[in-house]
């Protein structure tokens, strides 16, 4: 574990953006193993005092007024950091580890063994304050572990992670889902080990290996494809999961700037290619700010869909929404559509369970929420362009529900209720029966052998293909296998079109004729799809219970 160098404690103290990117910069240069505590420690203490410690209604002592220019240079000045103050937290947090972790009891292993990481999470655990709201903003970082005792989940992830490189254990590693994390270890990292807690209720899965048993088929551990983090991208991980957030609306734009700066600074350094949520945190950066002689934020959206293809699988859903998200901003329908289909064709491969609350949310509010609104905005003067006259639309919605329907199949936890029922008759009732008859409706029935239905690869699978053979300027993920642009077609066209769509679920499977009909029939359309599942819900969730974020931009601090 590296210490700072007299040319990096030169820079302090820090007192603007460009300094803390140099002294980071500097670090991940001079080292193979970056000291995760340190570095923490700094972006925890511009983090908070930014936003805990600082009033709306008022700039800080030193700060311009706010009529100035939006993104200046005075939202590029910082807050000072001391290097006495890092120092003196990272020695206590030294301290403690040492203090309460004797390795020698364990024999001074040569690599970690899953006794040591128990007993290091436990330390972890009995230092943390008793009484607090561990989903709170900003209990992420080495700071706040060290200034208040409080950690969240990830947070303490992160503290056990550096705990044991502080102790001389380099093989401990993060690895990260889209909603969870726990360590690897092991001279192969072939290894691993639960070390917080997941969901509102706090439950403790600390010492539980992850298997084979816990993560197939589970979106919670995303099917056994995690993003397994070396030194430099667990760096990447500090500074993706900085909260820039006030209070429920507003930002420190200051926090912002600077996890703008460090993200480009990591992604031009090559230690974003296999960190997909990284990759979309910076395109939501760059949508909100664009940054001069960059990229823009459709390549960085496009580029976290292509690595979760290339190194994971295709096996994780938000770099999908984040696109669809973004889309449907920019009033981009029918690119929306198109993407919620495919994050839906991801979600298809799980069974959902309770602990996908996060994702259900997402998802409910797309169908609930986000489609209904496209369909009011298409509906009212409607033009011979509209997207409720193109087949390939409709074909994108039955290729959503179908997903969703999926991963409700096999699951313990029903995920369809009569709010879903509703969303789909209202949307599809938009489109009259001559459009719906354009779509081309295969049913693959999983429990026959008949392989003719399914010889065409679909269009996802395609994308992967194109995918595994692009390349970035870094050589390291596509950048030219997704068109955003809206298609401008003649209206006549439209109709020449027959998109061909294959549901695999049973319930769309059985809804297949009522979604041709001439006339839909909403009662039996409703009770095809909630079919087993209202006499088996315990607890009645609605769209009231999701509140409407800007679509894609939930997630920016998704595991705190």
């Amino acid at each position: 574990m590296a210490k700072l160098s007299s040319e990096e404690r030169a820079l302090f103290p820090l007192s603007n953006i460009e300094a803390v990117v140099k002294l980071f910069r500097l670090h991940l240069q001079k080292n193979s193993e970056p000291n995760l505590a340190i570095l923490s420690i700094i972006v925890g203490h511009i983090e908070n005092t930014l936003t805990c410690a600082r009033g709306v209604s008022e700039p800080p002592v030193g700060y311009e007024d706010e009529c100035s220019s939006k993104y200046s240079d005075t939202h590029r000045v910082l807050p000072l950091v001391e290097y006495e103050t890092v120092e003196a937290l990272h020695h206590r947090f030294l301290a403690i580890i040492k203090a309460h972790v004797d390795v020698t009891a364990f024999g001074t292993p040569r690599y970690a063994t899953r006794e040591l990481v128990k007993r290091i999470s436990d330390v972890v655990w009995c230092t943390l304050s008793s009484s607090y709201y561990k989903d709170r903003a900003h209990l992420q970082s080495i700071y706040s572990y060290m200034t208040g005792a409080k950690l969240d989940s990830s947070g303490t992830t992160l503290a056990v992670v550096a705990a044991c490189q502080a102790l001389g254990y380099c093989d401990v590693h993060l690895a990260l889902s889209e909603d969870h994390t726990w360590v690897v270890f092991g001279d192969k990292g072939q290894h691993t080990v639960e070390v917080t807690w997941h969901g509102k209720g706090n439950e403790d899965k600390e010492g539980i290996p992850v298997t084979h048993d816990v993560y197939s088929k589970s979106w919670l551990y995303v099917n056994g494809h995690p993003v397994v983090c070396d030194r430099h991208m667990e760096v990447a991980t500090i500074v993706s999961n900085m909260n820039p957030g006030i209070n429920a609306t507003t930002d420190s734009e200051e926090v912002m700037l600077l996890q703008q700066a460090l993200l480009w600074m990591l992604y031009d350094a090559g230690h974003l290619a296999k960190y997909p949520m990284a990759i979309d945190n910076l395109g939501d950066l760059e949508e909100m700010m664009p940054t001069k002689g960059r990229c823009p934020a459709t390549k960085m959206y496009e580029e976290a869909i292509t690595s979760a293809v290339r190194y994971y699988e295709n096996q994780h859903v938000y770099p999908y929404t984040y696109l669809g998200g973004y889309c449907y901003r920019n009033k981009l329908y029918k690119q929306a559509l198109k993407y919620w289909a495919r994050a839906a064709s991801v979600i298809r491969n799980y069974n959902y369970s309770r602990d996908d609350e996060e994702i259900y949310k997402e998802f409910l509010e797309i169908a609930n929420e986000l489609i209904p609104h496209i369909m009011r905005v298409v509906s009212s003067g409607i033009s011979a362009r509209s997207i409720l006259k193109d087949p390939e639309c409709f074909g994108y919605l039955l290729e959503f529900y179908d997903g969703i329907c999926e991963w409700e199949e096999g699951s313990a936890t029903p995920v369809l209720h009569i709010g879903w029922a509703k969303a789909l008759f209202n949307t599809i009732a938009k489109f009259d029966a001559h459009v719906r008859s354009h779509v081309k409706i295969s049913c693959i029935d999983p429990d026959s052998t008949d392989i003719s239905e399914v010889q065409d690869p679909p269009a996802l699978d395609k994308t992967a293909a194109e995918a595994r053979t692009s390349q970035d300027q870094n050589g390291n993920m596509a950048s030219d296998c997704i068109n955003i642009a809206e298609e401008d077609i003649d209206p006549s066209e439209m109709m020449h079109r027959w998109p061909p769509v294959k549901l695999a679920s049973a319930k769309m499977r059985g809804l297949r004729d009522l979604l041709l009909a001439d006339k839909l029939n909403s009662q039996a359309i409703s009770l095809q799809l909630t079919a087993q599942s209202q006499v088996t819900m315990t607890k009645k969730r609605g769209v009231g219970e999701v509140e409407t974020p800007h679509a894609g931009r939930s997630k920016r601090a998704r595991r705190e």
